[in-house]
Protein backbone atom coordinates (compact mmCIF):
# COMPACT_ATOMS: atom_id res chain seq x y z
CA UNK A 1 0.00 0.00 0.00
CA UNK A 2 1.10 3.87 -0.42
CA UNK A 3 2.24 5.71 2.43
CA UNK A 4 0.59 8.30 3.96
CA UNK A 5 2.29 11.99 3.19
CA UNK A 6 2.99 14.72 5.76
CA UNK A 7 4.54 17.99 4.91
CA UNK A 8 5.65 19.32 8.19
CA UNK A 9 6.52 23.07 8.69
CA UNK A 10 3.46 24.99 6.88
CA UNK A 11 3.09 28.11 7.48
CA UNK A 12 2.02 30.29 4.32
CA UNK A 13 -0.90 29.88 1.91
CA UNK A 14 0.94 28.84 -0.75
CA UNK A 15 3.09 25.89 0.63
CA UNK A 16 -0.38 25.05 2.07
CA UNK A 17 -2.34 25.15 -1.67
CA UNK A 18 0.06 23.05 -3.00
CA UNK A 19 0.23 20.51 -0.27
CA UNK A 20 -3.87 19.84 -1.07
CA UNK A 21 -2.78 20.03 -4.94
CA UNK A 22 -0.49 17.14 -4.18
CA UNK A 23 -2.92 15.17 -2.27
CA UNK A 24 -1.03 15.22 0.98
CA UNK A 25 -3.03 13.82 3.76
CA UNK A 26 -1.33 16.35 6.41
CA UNK A 27 0.61 18.82 7.19
CA UNK A 28 2.51 19.94 10.01
CA UNK A 29 1.95 22.71 12.29
CA UNK A 30 5.01 24.06 14.40
CA UNK A 31 4.40 25.50 17.33
CA UNK A 32 7.79 25.57 18.82
CA UNK A 33 9.32 29.19 18.94
CA UNK A 34 13.49 28.76 18.00
CA UNK A 35 11.60 27.33 14.89
CA UNK A 36 12.08 28.61 11.38
CA UNK A 37 8.82 27.28 10.90
CA UNK A 38 6.97 28.05 14.07
CA UNK A 39 3.57 29.66 13.78
CA UNK A 40 1.45 31.54 16.52
CA UNK A 41 -1.87 31.03 16.96
CA UNK A 42 -3.17 33.82 15.07
CA UNK A 43 -1.65 32.00 12.07
CA UNK A 44 -2.23 28.77 12.97
CA UNK A 45 -6.17 29.57 12.82
CA UNK A 46 -6.12 32.23 9.66
CA UNK A 47 -4.37 28.41 7.84
CA UNK A 48 -6.71 25.99 9.37
CA UNK A 49 -9.52 28.48 8.22
CA UNK A 50 -8.18 27.72 4.69
CA UNK A 51 -7.44 24.30 4.95
CA UNK A 52 -11.39 23.14 6.49
CA UNK A 53 -11.71 19.56 5.71
CA UNK A 54 -9.01 19.50 2.50
CA UNK A 55 -6.15 17.90 4.55
CA UNK A 56 -5.33 16.84 7.87
CA UNK A 57 -3.64 18.78 10.53
CA UNK A 58 -0.77 17.89 13.37
CA UNK A 59 0.28 20.05 15.56
CA UNK A 60 3.96 19.75 16.37
CA UNK A 61 5.09 20.41 20.03
CA UNK A 62 8.38 20.47 21.97
CA UNK A 63 7.89 19.52 26.09
CA UNK A 64 4.91 21.80 26.22
CA UNK A 65 3.45 22.62 28.86
CA UNK A 66 -0.38 21.66 28.65
CA UNK A 67 -1.38 25.33 27.89
CA UNK A 68 0.65 25.39 24.75
CA UNK A 69 -1.00 22.22 23.47
CA UNK A 70 -4.21 23.97 24.36
CA UNK A 71 -4.00 26.64 22.55
CA UNK A 72 -2.64 25.21 19.53
CA UNK A 73 -5.23 22.63 19.36
CA UNK A 74 -7.98 25.23 19.63
CA UNK A 75 -5.98 28.00 16.58
CA UNK A 76 -4.94 24.93 14.33
CA UNK A 77 -7.89 23.03 14.66
CA UNK A 78 -5.59 20.08 15.04
CA UNK A 79 -5.96 16.52 14.13
CA UNK A 80 -3.32 14.99 16.08
CA UNK A 81 -0.65 16.28 18.44
CA UNK A 82 2.98 15.63 17.14
CA UNK A 83 5.36 15.11 20.49
CA UNK A 84 8.80 15.55 19.39
CA UNK A 85 10.79 16.41 22.52
CA UNK A 86 12.10 14.31 25.50
CA UNK A 87 8.82 13.32 26.54
CA UNK A 88 8.58 10.12 28.82
CA UNK A 89 5.98 7.54 27.44
CA UNK A 90 3.95 8.83 30.74
CA UNK A 91 3.83 11.94 29.61
CA UNK A 92 2.47 11.02 25.87
CA UNK A 93 -0.46 9.18 27.46
CA UNK A 94 -1.27 12.18 29.62
CA UNK A 95 -1.08 14.35 26.54
CA UNK A 96 -3.71 11.66 24.59
CA UNK A 97 -5.86 11.41 27.65
CA UNK A 98 -6.46 14.75 28.62
CA UNK A 99 -6.48 16.06 24.90
CA UNK A 100 -8.83 13.67 23.53
CA UNK A 101 -7.22 13.48 20.19
CA UNK A 102 -4.58 11.00 18.39
CA UNK A 103 -0.49 11.63 19.46
CA UNK A 104 2.23 11.07 17.73
CA UNK A 105 5.92 10.71 19.16
CA UNK A 106 8.62 11.46 17.69
CA UNK A 107 11.91 8.72 18.38
CA UNK A 108 15.13 10.16 17.17
CA UNK A 109 17.38 7.61 15.94
CA UNK A 110 21.04 7.01 15.33
CA UNK A 111 21.92 3.89 16.45
CA UNK A 112 19.94 0.32 16.96
CA UNK A 113 19.63 1.14 20.60
CA UNK A 114 17.72 3.75 19.87
CA UNK A 115 15.31 2.00 18.34
CA UNK A 116 14.76 -0.31 21.08
CA UNK A 117 13.38 3.25 23.07
CA UNK A 118 10.18 3.16 20.41
CA UNK A 119 9.07 -0.38 22.56
CA UNK A 120 8.14 1.98 25.65
CA UNK A 121 6.43 4.16 24.17
CA UNK A 122 4.22 1.83 21.50
CA UNK A 123 1.28 1.89 24.11
CA UNK A 124 1.23 5.40 24.69
CA UNK A 125 1.36 6.91 21.61
CA UNK A 126 -0.93 6.14 18.07
CA UNK A 127 1.70 6.55 16.17
CA UNK A 128 5.43 6.41 16.32
CA UNK A 129 7.32 8.74 13.98
CA UNK A 130 11.12 7.75 13.28
CA UNK A 131 13.26 11.01 12.98
CA UNK A 132 16.73 11.59 12.41
CA UNK A 133 18.70 12.35 15.99
CA UNK A 134 20.06 15.56 15.90
CA UNK A 135 22.78 16.75 17.47
CA UNK A 136 23.46 17.04 20.93
CA UNK A 137 24.03 20.89 20.96
CA UNK A 138 21.82 21.59 18.08
CA UNK A 139 18.52 24.51 18.57
CA UNK A 140 16.52 21.84 17.11
CA UNK A 141 15.41 18.50 17.24
CA UNK A 142 14.36 18.11 14.00
CA UNK A 143 13.71 19.57 10.55
CA UNK A 144 17.77 19.74 9.59
CA UNK A 145 17.51 17.33 6.90
CA UNK A 146 19.75 14.55 8.62
CA UNK A 147 18.88 10.82 7.79
CA UNK A 148 19.42 7.72 9.55
CA UNK A 149 20.50 4.61 9.01
CA UNK A 150 16.67 3.16 7.33
CA UNK A 151 17.52 -0.67 7.53
CA UNK A 152 17.39 -0.24 11.41
CA UNK A 153 14.16 -0.16 10.46
CA UNK A 154 13.54 -3.47 9.19
CA UNK A 155 11.44 -4.96 12.14
CA UNK A 156 9.19 -2.37 12.00
CA UNK A 157 8.17 -3.78 8.05
CA UNK A 158 4.66 -4.13 7.66
CA UNK A 159 3.85 -3.07 11.77
CA UNK A 160 0.74 -0.42 11.70
CA UNK A 161 1.58 2.55 13.37
CA UNK A 162 4.65 4.16 12.61
CA UNK A 163 5.72 6.79 10.00
CA UNK A 164 9.43 7.55 8.50
CA UNK A 165 10.92 11.25 8.78
CA UNK A 166 14.85 12.40 8.30
CA UNK A 167 16.42 13.90 5.25
CA UNK A 168 13.62 12.77 2.49
CA UNK A 169 13.16 14.53 -0.45
CA UNK A 170 11.95 14.22 -3.68
CA UNK A 171 14.86 12.36 -4.56
CA UNK A 172 15.09 9.98 -1.69
CA UNK A 173 11.62 9.31 -0.54
CA UNK A 174 10.86 6.73 -3.14
CA UNK A 175 14.11 4.42 -2.12
CA UNK A 176 13.02 5.06 1.43
CA UNK A 177 9.88 3.19 0.80
CA UNK A 178 11.07 0.64 -1.48
CA UNK A 179 13.50 -0.23 1.83
CA UNK A 180 11.36 0.39 4.44
CA UNK A 181 7.66 0.68 3.71
CA UNK A 182 6.41 2.33 6.10
CA UNK A 183 2.55 3.57 6.62
CA UNK A 184 3.69 7.32 6.54
CA UNK A 185 6.16 9.76 5.17
CA UNK A 186 7.25 12.93 6.58
CA UNK A 187 9.21 15.93 5.38
CA UNK A 188 10.31 19.20 5.90
CA UNK A 189 13.46 20.95 5.36
CA UNK A 190 13.17 18.31 2.19
CA UNK A 191 10.78 20.36 -0.19
CA UNK A 192 12.22 24.15 1.01
CA UNK A 193 14.35 26.66 -0.67
CA UNK A 194 15.77 27.87 2.76
CA UNK A 195 15.45 27.37 6.10
CA UNK A 196 11.72 27.74 6.84
CA UNK A 197 10.47 28.68 3.17
CA UNK A 198 8.44 25.70 1.55
CA UNK A 199 9.03 25.56 -2.24
CA UNK A 200 5.63 24.54 -3.82
CA UNK A 201 7.29 22.70 -6.16
CA UNK A 202 9.12 20.50 -4.01
CA UNK A 203 6.08 19.72 -2.22
CA UNK A 204 4.35 18.63 -5.28
CA UNK A 205 7.32 16.62 -6.65
CA UNK A 206 7.54 14.77 -2.97
CA UNK A 207 4.06 13.72 -3.04
CA UNK A 208 4.63 12.27 -6.68
CA UNK A 209 7.81 10.49 -5.60
CA UNK A 210 5.82 9.22 -2.75
CA UNK A 211 2.75 7.82 -4.42
CA UNK A 212 4.09 7.79 -8.42
CA UNK A 213 0.89 5.42 -9.31
CA UNK A 214 -1.75 7.59 -7.70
Amino acid sequence: MLPAIKICGIATTDALDAAIEARADYIGLVFFPPSPRHVDGHAASALAMRAGAGIGRVGLFVDADDSLISEGLKAGRLDALQLHGKETAQRVAEVRSRFGVPVWKAISVATARDMETAEAYRSAADLLLFDAKTPADAALPGGMGLRFDWSLLERWKGRPGWGLAGGLTPDNVGDAIALTRPPLVDTSSGVESAPGVKDPDRIRAFCKAARPAS
